[in-house]
């Protein structure tokens, strides 16, 4: 007989086992927590939407729409993609749902999943999971420096140690013409030295060569004019005032004139979230880039809008990567109580004291008491072992004697002793029990 295929989670996908579900969930309350805090309110858009909505929100020569868009065509003949990420969705939820009209800005939070074909590393996968802040229909300053705050209030209330930002402008659509002519004279003269794909980038976007990950081309960024040099006094003002306020609010951050982000239709503020190794310090600068591991980041997205709708909305947000979160977590030895953990156990012997034993179960638990249970096992010593390895406080034991007369063994687990209690008053004895 042939042997069955060997099936595997597809490559770059991973599953959450029931040992990590702990981290997942402190990460989504804690988001949750400091998105209410601000007055986020949370929304949920489809994982499919229209390949264009990211193909045009994203500029068909970034590598996201080139290279990584899971696409495909339905049955209908509609082009559809697996969500790369989740702004211009939200973008879309805002203007085809009337948030227009509601009181402005509209300001959204959301925990998803996210989509890239790209080659999985540590803490990226194919499948990987973002928490996303997004401000829409204002254009005040002062919504930028709060989304980077809050970025640093979600790692801090995780427990995350030596995290920085690092900020930029990229100006606007009146002042980044200049830059980009500016930033192309350069690497035309440089352009032997640079990657494959850069030298494409140079024809069609030379902004994303400042993106580029390749050795050769990171060393040439290094003496790349400054976009900061180049602002407009609109966003040279709209740029102080967003440090200004993170001054004021203790916002750790270091100027990087050469960030940009992966989309076209970021404009003014962009920031990048990282976590410094502090064993770095003093080592070389090679040295100090490998030890910075970038946990999310974002900006300013007011070309978004137009894009979409023909109409100007001036919009903020970041996107944190969730499994980064959780891989620093582990590695800082952040501690995370289990999700389950009881604090008596049930066991029961003979057929007649199991039937009884569910009721009770549930008694217990509609009452707030943690409860364990081992209904499958017979032996008493078995159930008692998995008591001890529950780690509970009490354990009940009900026989077939007991459960006639209506009774019910108690045993402190840490004492030994034992007690026979009515089963009408088990509940209460054990809430005063548990509360001693």
């Amino acid at each position: 007989m042939k042997p069955k295929k060997q099936f595997q989670a597809p490559k770059g996908t991973f599953d959450i086992l029931p040992e990590d579900q702990k981290y997942w969930e402190k990460v989504r309350k804690v988001v949750k927590h400091v998105a209410l805090g601000y007055g986020f309110e949370r929304i949920d858009t489809p994982i499919l939407e229209d390949a264009e909505l990211f193909s045009l929100s994203e500029g068909e020569t970034t590598d996201v729409v080139e290279k990584q868009m899971y696409t495909f065509r339905t049955k209908g003949g509609d082009v559809v993609a697996l969500r790369p990420e989740g702004t211009p969705s939200i973008m879309r939820a805002y203007v085809e749902r009337g948030m227009t009209n509601a009181p402005q800005p509209v300001k959204l939070y959301y925990l998803a999943p996210m989509f890239r074909y790209e080659q999985p590393q540590a803490g990226r996968y194919r499948q990987h999971h973002q928490a996303g802040l997004e401000v829409i229909g204002d254009q005040n300053p002062i919504y930028d420096a709060q989304i980077i705050s809050m970025c640093i209030a979600v790692g801090v209330e995780l427990g995350l140690k030596n995290l920085n930002v690092e900020i930029n402008s990229l100006g606007c659509p009146k002042c980044r013409p200049a830059y980009r002519t500016q930033l192309a004279r350069y690497f035309k003269a440089r352009a032997p030295r640079l990657c494959k794909d850069c030298k494409r980038r140079l024809k069609y976007n030379p902004l994303r060569l400042l993106d580029c990950k390749e050795e050769q081309c990171q060393e040439l960024k290094a003496n790349a004019p400054n976009l900061i040099d180049s602002l407009c006094q609109e966003c040279h003002d709209h740029f102080k005032a967003v440090l200004e306020y993170l001054d004021e609010l203790a916002v750790p951050y270091a100027l990087n004139p050469h960030l940009v982000r992966g989309f076209d239709y970021y404009t003014k503020t962009v920031f990048e979230l990282f976590l410094e190794d502090e064993h770095a310090e003093g080592g070389s600068e090679k040295t100090h880039e490998r030890s910075r591991l970038a946990l999310g980041g974002g900006g300013r997205y007011d070309a978004l809008g137009k894009i979409l709708s023909g109409k100007d909305v001036p919009a903020a947000g970041a996107g944190i990567g969730m499994e980064r979160l959780i891989g620093v977590m582990k590695k800082q030895g952040v501690k995370i109580p289990p999700l389950y953990r009881p604090e008596v156990f049930l066991a029961q012997l003979g057929a007649f004291a199991r039937k009884k034993s569910l009721k009770l179960f549930e008694e217990l638990r509609h009452s707030g008491i943690m409860v364990a249970e081992s209904f499958g096992k017979d032996s008493i010593k078995a159930q008692l072992r998995s008591a001890d390895r529950a780690g509970v406080k009490i354990t009940l034991i009900l026989g077939q004697k007991e459960a006639i007369d209506g009774v019910i063994l108690m045993r402190d687990m840490e004492t030994g002793a034992q007690e026979s209690v009515e089963l009408e008053k088990i509940v209460k004895v054990i809430k005063e029990k548990l509360k001693k």
